[in-house]
């Protein structure tokens, strides 16, 4: 395994790091724990999960996956060090899918909000403290989610950042979480939070987790500049573009128990231009001996801003693989040839 610091924090992570979102929907518990037991033993380090998981988010199940990490925790009480443990509160539902039944719609990042989501999450976890706590999606309307462009949506109320900011805080100083990180975030909420901090003495963000594929490379157009400039580390999602770069849906396939055979949520990567687009990507991996998985990654793994690629998984054999990825090393001809097809089709899938 590699690691690469977080932010700057001066904490290794694991370059793979271990997406949790099917742990309680597609995923058994019993299923999460051999996950979590084969990472570790490859060196992940990285666990990532949310108030909100599983994925698709229902009342039913909300909360079950922090839940397994819990009982792994309960039976390996002596590895809690062992790992970097991340979570995310959920923020208000100001888009049509984000859930409504966390806290109610009106959900935002105020005290009272931050202090309950984070006790639920320490009590469901089985832990007295969080690694990194990431604000899950912006208190604010913007362009995320697979939205093309910023909406100019005047809420009628957002809490202040440095309000914000100021909560977790008082976190930190209660030994409650160590880091602060966000999600889905803007060029323009990193600079509010960064100017919050320095303004006010609060803790700066050391993390963004934010989408970055073949196929959603929106990342490098104005925050992967603040990843150089400020020390703050990208933990990449859907590298694999909720497994269509994986190849398993082409020509129209739709494999047993595969999320977007059994879930209509996740439309995004399913447009024309963004299937055409892998298509593209799965060929070139196949051209030259790489499976679409192992190329998808490997490319995410290469950049220079990347601190950590989240895979999930719903198999052994995918983990085995999306880990695997770690050791691949992509040749400047496919590399040349990556830009020369995102050249022709940027960003099908924001």
């Amino acid at each position: 395994m590699k690691y690469r610091k977080l932010g700057d924090s001066g904490v290794d992570v694991s370059l793979i790091g271990l997406g949790t979102m099917t742990w309680g929907e597609q995923n058994t518990e019993s299923e999460a724990h051999e996950q979590i037991d084969y990472a570790l033993a490859q060196g992940v380090n990285l666990i990532d999960a949310a108030e909100m998981y599983p994925v698709p988010p229902r009342p039913e199940t909300q909360g079950r996956t922090e839940e397994y990490i819990g009982t792994w925790l309960a039976k390996n009480a002596g590895k809690r060090g062992d790992i970097v443990l991340a979570t995310k509160i959920a923020g208000p539902a100001r888009q049509p899918h984000n859930p409504r039944h966390i806290r109610g719609a009106g959900n935002q990042f105020d005290r009272k909000n931050i202090n309950e989501a984070i006790d639920s999450s320490l009590k469901r976890l089985q832990t007295d403290y969080v690694d990194l706590y990431q604000l899950h999606w912006p208190d604010r309307s913007t362009m995320t989610f697979g939205r093309g462009a910023y909406p100019y949506i005047d809420d009628e109320y957002t809490v202040p950042i440095e309000e914000t900011l100021a909560a977790l805080g008082d976190l930190v100083k209660a030994g409650k979480i160590r880091y602060v990180g966000v999600s889905n975030e803007t060029p323009w909420g990193v600079a509010q939070f960064l100017r919050a901090a320095e303004k006010a003495g609060l803790p700066r963000i050391v993390s963004i987790q934010n989408p970055y594929s073949l196929v959603n490379r929106t990342y490098e157009l104005g925050l992967s500049e603040f990843t150089h400039k400020e020390g703050i580390g990208l933990l990449a999602y859907s590298p694999l573009a909720f497994g269509w770069l994986s190849g398993k849906y082409e020509g129209g396939a739709r494999p047993a128990g595969a999320r977007i055979t059994l879930f209509e949520r996740f439309q995004r990567y399913s447009k024309p231009q963004a299937i055409a687009a892998t298509t593209s990507y799965v060929e070139l991996a196949k051209r030259h001996g790489l499976t679409p998985t192992q190329l998808a990654l490997a490319f995410v793994n290469t950049r220079p801003f990347t601190t950590s690629t989240l895979i999930g998984a719903t198999s052994m054999a995918q983990l085995q693989e999306n880990v695997a990825s770690v050791d691949i090393e992509l040749s400047d001809e496919i590399l040349a040839e990556i830009e020369a097809l995102h050249e022709r089709q940027p960003n099908p899938a924001p």
